[in-house]
């Protein structure tokens, strides 16, 4: 039986967000070690929340390239930033848009629609998950939803890099994260391994960084594209940075650092998303009853904490899905700066 990727779900697998560390690479430069001269997150005055599509929506993914894929009942479609639904809820799963072009599927149809919400590449291969451009490519498995491999595919439908890994990402500047034997590494857009397979987990590269552990239960901390460390594994969990910091967990709360690997914002957080327009979604209490909100790059509260749960705002169109009421019967809207 096919099975595809969920509506929102980047090449995340146990990727960009894992608590990572990474193999002691013999690196000739001193490695870094995060030095607890933070800023605390000062309560001034917060703004309000600016509601810009309201709450309706069962599940709502990140706007891109002026969409957002969101779901009613069972079926997914696409709305666009005042909240019109310009194609309609019609896909068993829909995902960002990227290059023009989202991973979508219809029944036994999979591949990747227009902003027509039209199939312009309609895959003739058993894919049991796919996911959307990067750098012209985009992953996806073939096979069996357990045994499948995964692969490469070009806009054209070409396999350009063959099904043989057992997880992959996103390419991201230049490179793709991998997985072959319970080991990741990177590799090129011609598929060859740039640094080979020899962490127990590892993420995207951004800003020239990317996470990675070791081994099983080890800290996570940084590697350069090398595959030298340059900030020492210290972390529970680490993630990929954007805007120039990364949020990382210590000791179970969560704050941000910089490329030197300096504590920039105090973990006190119980939860941090990335920064995304300067603003980072952050929340204060445990998964079940805790409010998500939004902090600066100062880590003070911008958006008080108010909401079930809230996703990064979208660079290109400034807006972020949140959740008011539980996950089960909750309704997803937007809300703007």
């Amino acid at each position: 039986m096919r099975r595809t990727c969920s509506a929102f779900a980047l090449a995340a697998l146990a990727l960009s967000a894992c608590g990572q560390q990474e193999q002691k690479a013999a690196s000739p430069n001193p490695t870094q070690t995060a030095t607890a001269t933070a800023t605390p997150a000062v309560n001034g005055p917060a703004r309000p929340a600016r509601i810009a599509i309201k709450p309706q929506f069962d599940e709502a993914g990140p706007f891109s390239e002026g969409l957002a894929a969101i779901r009613m009942g069972g079926r997914y479609g696409y709305i666009d930033v005042t909240g019109k639904t310009v194609i309609e809820p019609m896909f068993d799963f829909a995902g960002a848009f990227s290059e023009g072009l989202a991973a979508a599927g219809d029944g036994a149809k999979v591949g990747f629609i227009d902003k027509k919400g039209t199939f312009v590449l309609t895959l003739p291969f058993e894919v049991v998950d796919i996911f959307g451009f990067s750098d012209g490519l985009a992953p996806l498995r073939i096979g069996e939803f357990l045994t499948g491999k995964w692969g490469y595919v070009d806009k054209q439908g070409k396999i350009v890099i063959q099904p043989q890994f057992d997880a992959a990402g996103l390419f991201s500047e230049g490179l793709a994260v991998v997985r072959v034997n319970d080991k990741w590494g990177y590799i090129d857009k011609q598929g060859k391994f740039v640094i080979e397979p020899r962490f127990a987990q590892a993420g995207s590269f951004a800003d020239g960084l990317a996470v990675v552990r070791t081994g099983d239960g080890d800290k996570a901390g940084y590697i350069d594209k090398k595959g030298l460390i340059v900030i020492q594994p210290q972390f529970d969990s680490a993630f990929p940075f954007s805007d120039g910091l990364a949020d990382v967990q210590i000791s179970g709360k969560y704050g941000f650092i910089d490329h030197q690997g300096k504590i920039v914002i105090r973990p006190e957080f119980d939860f941090a998303d990335k920064f995304s327009g300067g603003l980072a979604a952050i929340r204060v209490g445990d998964d079940q009853t805790g409010k998500y909100g939004f902090i600066d790059k100062q880590g003070k509260i911008a958006i008080d904490p108010q909401f079930d749960f809230a996703d990064l705002f979208s660079p290109s169109d400034g807006l972020a899905a949140v959740r008011v009421g539980d996950a089960a019967s909750g309704k997803f809207g937007y809300i703007g700066h």
